[in-house]
């Protein structure tokens, strides 16, 4: 099957898809009297609902598109960072959910508000524009890529596409329509990389049982990296440089994926849709059982297409970033190849863009910037910035489409900045300590600063330093930076305000 030759029922059933979104945004247009209902639904989405929507957003297009791709061109040591991530939602649900319900928040960086101050909650907002917007590029891209291979349009139609059918349903529903529009595309992505998976072993000469004899021994079946022993000489520099070796994956999977789930507003915004902390605390626990089983199909997928192009080396390969679309385009039959790529589509329009208007309205605009207003102004203004932040999320997609290595892409940008969150909100979390309101932000500041030059010098290679470290180093540097700094800002001696809560003190 040549790239982008679709068949009228691969069309069909990705038009029917994408009516359902749109169709679940119409039916839910008129039910959005105020902010309350457009960003949290008046928590009153079932919890199982809330589930599902998360998983929907943790399991995006780059996961449908790189995770095979890694299983394909590397192993499964992926799953060493799922194990640590699993610890990280419980920890999230035991820790931040019960602050973040006894506040009773519309975006969880309120809590950094009656915490610390105003300067903090702006500046972790801040943070997770620019986090949210960079890592959802690189989801977005990743499935445009994939489905410019698939249908043969050029890529920034592709985009353009995507941003629009987002934009439309996500103005017209608010989170609601979100969220039911996240449980239409978690079931649809989970069918069809299971039926995918199935018809791909079919035609694999020997079926599972050589898929484990090929890609075992060619090392794409390995889950755990031991690394080197602890007296070996090279201990400490592979510690240091090698995200994968099974230590440092699962204890930077628990600290990232606790800033990833407890900082980032995207994913947040789905817990807080439902009626109670306990409800809210249900949801996030089991959902490590989605994420495992969507991990073990996608992981399976990467591993039997090893196999299977390693029995067809007369057809073409193409990058690893694009195996799996490339298969699909390549070898599957109608309806089937358009069901994978109505997932893969479906997983690129699950929609950042209700949190980031969320958290503009909320932590900037109304304080901040124009006060008092009714609230059908501050619906309006929602919706305006769910398309402003919908064109800007289409550039940058844009953008990224110069880089490969997906997946690591999206975990360097994080790693960045979620370091700097996660100390700001495990010191308000898990201390009683009056930090001042500017010490924390010149802390975060700091931080990102720093590790944004440590991926630098790490991507040049005048560091061997692992891009897993950095939100480690960010959240540890965030505490006691603003620590150090704290009796500084009080005093004075720094010239900085120290916000209410240190002034209290003082």
């Amino acid at each position: 099957m040549p790239t982008g030759a679709l068949t009228w029922p691969d069309a069909a059933v990705l038009a029917a898809s994408l009516a359902v979104l749109l169709l679940i945004g119409a039916r839910l247009s008129g039910e959005q009297r105020d902010t309350t209902d457009f960003f949290l639904a008046r928590r009153r989405v079932p919890w199982w609902a809330a589930c599902l929507s998360f998983l929907a957003t943790e399991i995006s297009a780059v996961t449908i598109i790189s995770v095979p791709a890694t299983a394909y061109s590397e192993n499964w040591e992926y799953v060493q960072f799922f194990v640590g991530a699993s610890l990280a939602k419980w920890v999230v649900a035991f820790l931040f959910i019960p602050a973040f319900y006894r506040h009773d928040v519309t975006t969880i960086y309120e809590f950094l508000l009656h915490r610390f101050g105003r300067a903090t909650q702006v500046t972790a907002s801040l943070f997770f524009f620019v986090t949210r917007l960079l890592g959802s590029g690189v989801r977005l891209m990743a499935a445009a890529l994939a489905v410019a291979v698939l249908v043969g349009w050029p890529l920034p139609v592709t985009i353009a596409v995507f941003v629009a059918v987002c934009i439309l349903y996500t103005a017209a529903g608010g989170v609601k329509a979100v969220v039911w529009t996240n449980v239409f595309q978690a079931s649809v992505f989970l069918v069809a990389g299971a039926v995918t998976l199935g018809f791909l072993l079919s035609r694999i000469d020997g079926g599972a049982a050589a898929v484990l004899e090929v890609a075992g021994a060619a090392g794409r079946l390995n889950v755990i990296n031991w690394g080197p022993a602890p007296g070996d000489p090279d201990f400490w520099r592979r510690l240091a440089s090698d995200p994968t070796i099974v230590w440092v994956a699962v204890l930077n999977g628990l600290v990232g994926s606790m800033a990833a789930f407890g900082t980032d507003h995207d994913l947040m915004q789905r817990l807080l849709t439902v009626e109670t902390r306990r409800d809210s605390q249900l949801t996030l626990s089991l959902t490590p059982l989605g994420t495992l089983l969507t991990l073990a199909i996608y992981l399976s997928l990467g591993a039997a297409l090893y196999t299977f192009y390693a029995q067809h080396p007369e057809l073409p390969v193409a990058r690893p970033d694009e195996i799996l679309p490339h298969f699909v385009a390549q070898v599957m039959p109608a309806v089937l190849r358009g069901l994978m790529l109505t997932a893969i589509v479906l997983a690129s329009i699950d929609s950042p863009l209700g949190a980031l208007a969320a958290s503009f309205v909320t932590d900037i605009y109304r304080p901040l910037l124009v006060r008092g207003r009714g609230e059908g102004h501050y619906l309006r203004v929602s919706r305006a910035s769910v398309l402003g932040f919908g064109l800007v999320l289409g550039l940058l997609a844009y953008a990224f489409s110069a880089f490969s290595q997906i997946l690591w892409l999206a975990f360097k940008i994080a790693g960045v900045t979620f370091g700097s969150l996660l100390g700001v909100f495990l010191l308000g979390l898990l201390t009683r300590a009056r930090v001042a309101d500017a010490a924390n932000v010149a802390a975060m500041v700091a931080m990102a600063a720093v590790n944004l030059a440590l991926l630098v010098l790490s991507e040049r290679g005048a560091l061997g330093l692992a891009w897993s470290w950095l939100v480690i180093l960010g959240t540890v540097g965030t505490i006691a930076l603003a620590r150090l700094l704290s009796p500084l800002v009080a005093r004075g001696r720094l010239g900085l305000a120290p916000g209410p809560e240190a002034a209290a003190d003082r």
